[in-house]
């Protein structure tokens, strides 16, 4: 079942929040710390409840978090509404059974209710499997952010 994020499903979209900073830690531990995570409870509590950052989860039939996806609402490039995907992940222990790919058709059904002209987000070279996943469900790239550490 897929459906906004409520307050008893903190717990387990932070399980999640921790799997994906393990992931980008093991690729850039210049940039990220393992056992870390994107937002605290009081930060999760408030964007469930904004209604310009929807969060959706997909749970089984006992309710627990088996994947979500962050969106936020922006305006971009004049009037044009744009649904970004700030984050989407499912669980490491339930992948390869298309929950990331239901999680992401219901944003676009989602984005297309809301009149928005389109998806964006933003992936991590490091994370290949993600790039494999948004390329599979049809995404493309808008643009490239490159950088030189010093």
């Amino acid at each position: 079942m897929i459906r906004r994020a409520q307050e008893n499903d903190i717990n387990g979209i932070n399980n999640l929040l921790y799997q994906v900073n393990n992931v980008h830690a093991d690729g850039r531990p210049d940039l990220f710390k393992h056992g870390g995570k994107k937002y605290n409870d009081e930060q999760l509590l408030a964007i469930i409840n904004d209604d310009s950052r929807p969060i959706f989860v997909y749970t089984d039939e006992k309710q627990k978090v088996l994947g979500y996806a962050f969106c936020i609402f922006q305006n971009n490039y004049g009037n044009k509404i744009t649904l970004y995907i700030d984050d989407l992940c499912v669980d490491e222990n339930c992948r390869g059974q298309h929950i990331g790919t239901k999680l992401y058709e219901h944003v676009v059904s989602f984005a297309k209710e809301h009149d928005c002209y389109h998806i964006t987000l933003n992936v991590w070279c490091l994370n290949e499997s993600a790039m494999k996943f948004y390329e599979k469900c049809g995404l493309t790239p808008l643009k490239i952010m490159m950088e030189k550490t010093l």
